[in-house]
This record gives structure tokens, C-alpha cells and sequence, in this order.
């Protein structure tokens, strides 16, 4: 009879014990979650940044590359003139949410 009741407390105990250390994947969902919200927010961004040079008229806006990491917008590729280089900067900065830009545009050489 001793034997029996160990064996059922050791059980219940050990049952008890599982539960209480096992992860669940509600544990990490509040990361994978604030991670996809971000990669959301990041991708808004970049789109209401390219709405904007669209709407200022940017003659050069499908060789412009836009991208937004927390605020931060990155604006790449080439335009044919510095004017556009230095309006396009002045534009992605006039877009609410934008806390700097990295304007890495180029002029591209005639003939290309």
C-alpha cells in the first residue's frame, strides 16, 4: 500500500513539475509578434516615402529604391541629375514618421 501511494504522489509530483517548466508558444509570441508589427510598420514607411517623391514629382522615382528600418529611410539607386538627388532627400524627410534619411542616391552617367 506504501509502495502504491509513492508511486502516485511521485507521478502527480512529476506531472506537476512538467507543467510547470514546459514553454508554450504563447511564450514567444509577443516577439514574433512585435517583430511582425515592425516589419509592417518598416514596409508602411517605405511606401507613404515613395507616395511622397511620386506626388513632388521625382522624374526619377522607379530607379529610386526606398527603404525604412524603425524611422530610419534609406533612399538608393540612381536620378539623372544632383537637383533630384538633393529634392528627393528633402521630400522623404517632410514624411511624417521619418526620424533621418540616408540619401545614398547616385547621379547616373548619361548613356546609362
Amino acid at each position: 500500500m506504501k509502495c502504491k501511494l509513492a508511486f502516485v504522489l511521485f507521478c502527480f509530483l512529476t506531472s506537476a513539475s512538467m507543467g510547470a517548466y514546459a514553454q508554450t508558444s504563447e511564450a514567444s509570441a509577443p516577439t514574433s509578434q512585435s517583430a511582425r508589427s515592425s516589419r509592417a510598420a518598416d514596409r508602411a514607411l517605405s511606401k507613404q516615402v515613395r507616395a511622397a517623391l511620386i506626388k513632388a514629382k521625382i522624374v526619377d522615382t522607379p530607379t529610386i529604391f526606398v527603404r525604412a528600418k524603425n524611422g530610419s529611410v534609406t533612399l538608393a539607386g540612381s536620378v539623372s541629375d544632383q537637383s533630384q538627388i538633393e529634392r528627393a532627400g528633402d521630400v522623404a524627410r517632410g514624411v511624417s514618421g521619418v526620424s533621418s534619411v540616408n540619401n545614398a542616391l547616385t547621379v547616373r552617367q548619361p548613356g546609362q
